[in-house]
């Protein structure tokens, strides 16, 4: 299980150093093998241990290939979906078209999602989470399922 937010640098080369919190579990799960794909809705890459990968992989290999729809998420996450291997000092090596789709730059956020991380350009995360803060002071509709969340 990730959860939290991490201020990472990435280096020259594009790597990323895993927060030593999350490496034993990353091992354990999925010998430090992930895969990292596109967020299609936001600007941010989506890393994944492997074995869950495989199973969002299978479903969406699932879907109808004839619909436009599902056609475009088969294309834009199966095949932007990159295998990373996590190295010794528990890096990933990012390729260079995946830190070019999220922008990302020396400072990065890796946000805990869960079953898998989020990883986002720094300054694009700071203004999209005081976006989503100032939504939520103004938002008109809460959805019946978070009014009967309780924190």
């Amino acid at each position: 299980m990730f959860r939290g937010v991490n201020a990472i640098n990435l280096d020259a080369k594009g790597r990323l150093a895993i927060p030593t919190r999350y490496r034993q579990c990353l091992l354990e799960q999925s010998e430090g093998q992930l895969v990292a794909t596109i967020d299609t809705d936001e600007p941010c890459l989506l890393i994944y241990p492997l074995p869950a990968w495989n199973a969002i992989q299978e479903k969406i290999e699932a879907l109808p290939s004839f619909h436009p729809m599902t056609r475009r998420i088969q294309r834009l996450l199966i095949g932007h979906a990159t295998d990373l291997v996590m190295d010794a000092q528990g890096r990933i090596l990012l390729p260079p078209l995946l830190r070019e789709y999220a922008g990302l730059t020396k400072k990065t956020m890796l946000l805990g999602q869960g079953r898998k991380f989020e990883l986002w350009d720094e300054a694009c995360w700071m203004k999209r989470r005081d976006e989503y803060l100032d939504e939520a002071s103004s938002a008109d509709e809460t959805p019946l399922e978070l009014q009967t969340l309780s924190l």
